[in-house]
C-alpha cells in the first residue's frame, strides 16, 4: 500500500459519500485505501462506509473516536494506516480525477517532504473551476489537502490531542514537521474543490468556529510562543491594536446588524461580517493571551 486517505468526520453523511464517490473515480492513482476516522457520528455515516466498502472500488474502512476531537480522530485513522505515505482531505471535498496521481508524483523526492495542493473553495458540486495563482498558499500543513510520509508522522508524535476545539491542531504539527527535516511542496496538479455551501457555512456557525480558533491560538502560543507562531496567530502588538481601532466594543453590535441586514448592499455585509469575525478573533485571543500572563 503506497496511500493511506484520512478522512476525519462527523455527522456528515451527505459530504462524505460524495468525497468517497470522488475517490472511487480516481485515475492513474498508486495502490491506496481510505480510512473514515468517524469522531461520533449519529448519522449515516458508518452506513456510507459499509455501502462504499461493498461496491468493491474503494479499499476503505473506518475507525471511531467517541469523543468530539479532530487530533485524536486522526491521530486514530494514522494508527490504523498501512501506506507509507498518509494523505488528509476533509470530508467536504471532491477531488478530480487525477488527484492523488499528483501527490505521488510529488512525493518522488529524497527528503521526506508535505505536500499540499490549491483548496479552491466553491459553494456547491456543480462549481469546477480550475486552481489560479489566487490559489497558491504558503501554509505548510493544512489536513484538507496534505500528503506526508507516514513514517514522519509518528517520528514527530502525531496531531496534539489537546487541540481539542477548532483549528491550529495542523498547523502544529506542521512546525513539528517542519523542525524535524520535512520540507514542504506545493504541487499545482493535486488540487481539490471544498465544498462550502452558504446554508451550512452560516454566520453563527463560523463566528463559533472563529472563537474556538482563537481559543487554540492560545494553546498553540502556551506551547510554542516563537516568532513564527506569534506571527501566524495573530499575536502580536500591531494586529491587536489595528482590531481595536477598526473595530471598538462600541461598534460591534451596529457591525452584527450590518453583516445580517438584507437592506444593504452585499459587499457592505461582507465588509460588516469581515469586521466582526476579526473583532471575535482578536478580542477572544487577548483576553485568553492575559490569562496566560
Amino acid at each position: 500500500m503506497i496511500f493511506s486517505i484520512v478522512i476525519a468526520t462527523k455527522d456528515r453523511a451527505g459530504f462524505l459519500e460524495r468525497a468517497l464517490a470522488s475517490l472511487e473515480r480516481q485515475r492513474d492513482a498508486p495502490p491506496f485505501e481510505v480510512i473514515v476516522a468517524d469522531n461520533g457520528s449519529s448519522d449515516r455515516t458508518p452506513e456510507v462506509v459499509r455501502e462504499a466498502a461493498a461496491r468493491g472500488t474503494l479499499a476503505v474502512q473506518s475507525c471511531f473516536v467517541a469523543i468530539p476531537n479532530r487530533a485524536a480522530a486522526r491521530n486514530a485513522g494514522i494508527a490504523k494506516a498501512i501506506g507509507r505515505f498518509v494523505l488528509f482531505v476533509d470530508d467536504d471535498v471532491d477531488v478530480p480525477e487525477g488527484f492523488l496521481a499528483a501527490h505521488a508524483a510529488a512525493q518522488r523526492g529524497v527528503f521526506p517532504l508535505a505536500v499540499s495542493g490549491p483548496i479552491l473553495n466553491v459553494p456547491d458540486y456543480g462549481a469546477r473551476p480550475l486552481p489560479r495563482a489566487v490559489n497558491y498558499s504558503a501554509a505548510f500543513f493544512c489536513t484538507c489537502n496534505v500528503s506526508v510520509p507516514r513514517s514522519a508522522l509518528l517520528a514527530a508524535g502525531c496531531f496534539d490531542e489537546s487541540f481539542d476545539l477548532y483549528g491550529w491542531e495542523d498547523t502544529e504539527l506542521g512546525l513539528r514537521l517542519r523542525r524535524r527535516d520535512v520540507r514542504r511542496v506545493f504541487a499545482w496538479d493535486a488540487y481539490l474543490w471544498h465544498i462550502k455551501p452558504p446554508r451550512v457555512e452560516t454566520f453563527e456557525t463560523t463566528l463559533q468556529k472563529t472563537i474556538e480558533r482563537a481559543q487554540m491560538a492560545a494553546r498553540f502560543l502556551r506551547k510554542d510562543s516563537s516568532l513564527r507562531t506569534k506571527l501566524a496567530t495573530g499575536a502580536y502588538g500591531l494586529n491587536l491594536l489595528r482590531s481595536a481601532m477598526l473595530a471598538p466594543g462600541w461598534s460591534l453590535g451596529a457591525y452584527r446588524q450590518l453583516a445580517q441586514s438584507e437592506r444593504v448592499p452585499g459587499f457592505v455585509r461582507a465588509m460588516a461580517r469581515a469586521q466582526l469575525l476579526d473583532a471575535a478573533y482578536v478580542g477572544t485571543l487577548r483576553r485568553a493571551i492575559a490569562d496566560l500572563s
